[in-house]
């Protein structure tokens, strides 16, 4: 039996609304296999938070970086706010042990998974927000999603690989950069790419990931390495 009472102490927040809190934990998959749940599941209160979310993070980075344009924030920003880094975050916060899942949904701890969690952790912005107010779930994003900003903006990890590379390659090489599909296997809904990315006939680097666009990121993130282009 989950304790969400663990959770409170862990974050040392405490709801007035218990119900909230556990619905921010409930997913989907939950619900259609308990169908007497007094709770719904936390896809509403996930949209609040989203919005929530937004507004917390674009007025740190406007505070913070106040000689940015428009563009280069925005960038940051949906660096700062994507599925990978809040899923980590949600995970260093222990929500993978308060997730009230379908059997199937427990059993993949996959990608599936990653997109649970940072939709949790959203859903959770959202239900303390109605509980208790902005200033406490501000206070609760900037000691958990924010200490990520640094790195973001140190390493440039808010400029698209592909983006870079390409302008690097022709500032420095005077070519554009191909990307060829070199392997892809598995099934339909499970498949795994391999992508090169080429300078004219010359195979630079290569990338793997789940869809097209992902492998070549992670080429165009290589090649740049490769390159010393890293800025």
């Amino acid at each position: 039996m989950i304790q969400f009472s663990d959770f409170e102490k862990k974050t040392k927040i405490v709801f007035k609304n218990k119900d909230l809190l556990k619905q921010a934990f409930i997913h989907r998959s939950y619900i259609n296999e308990n169908t007497g749940s007094l709770i719904s599941h936390n896809e509403r209160l996930e949209f609040l938070g989203d919005a929530v979310l937004e507004l917390i993070v674009t007025d740190f980075l406007y505070r913070k970086y106040p000689n940015y344009t428009e563009g280069e924030l925005t960038a940051i920003r949906s660096a700062l706010v994507n599925a990978i880094i809040i899923s980590e975050v949600a995970l260093k916060e222990g929500m993978n042990d308060y997730l009230l899942l379908s059997k199937g949904e427990a059993k993949d701890n996959g990608k599936a998974r990653q997109y649970i969690l940072a939709n949790t952790y959203e859903a959770y912005v959202g239900a303390l927000y109605l509980d208790r107010g902005y200033d406490i779930v501000d206070k609760f994003v900037k000691t958990t999603l924010l200490p990520h900003t640094e790195e973001i903006v140190s390493k440039k990890l808010w400029r698209d690989a592909k983006s870079l590379v390409q302008e690097k390659a022709q500032e420095f090489v005077q070519v554009t950069p191909l990307y060829k599909v070199l392997h892809e296997s598995g099934p339909d809904h499970d498949k795994h790419f391999t992508v090169g990315i080429y300078f004219g006939p010359n195979l630079i680097a290569e990338g793997k990931g789940k869809s097209k666009q992902e492998a070549e990121q992670k080429a165009a993130e290589t090649a740049l390495k490769i390159k010393n282009w890293m800025e």
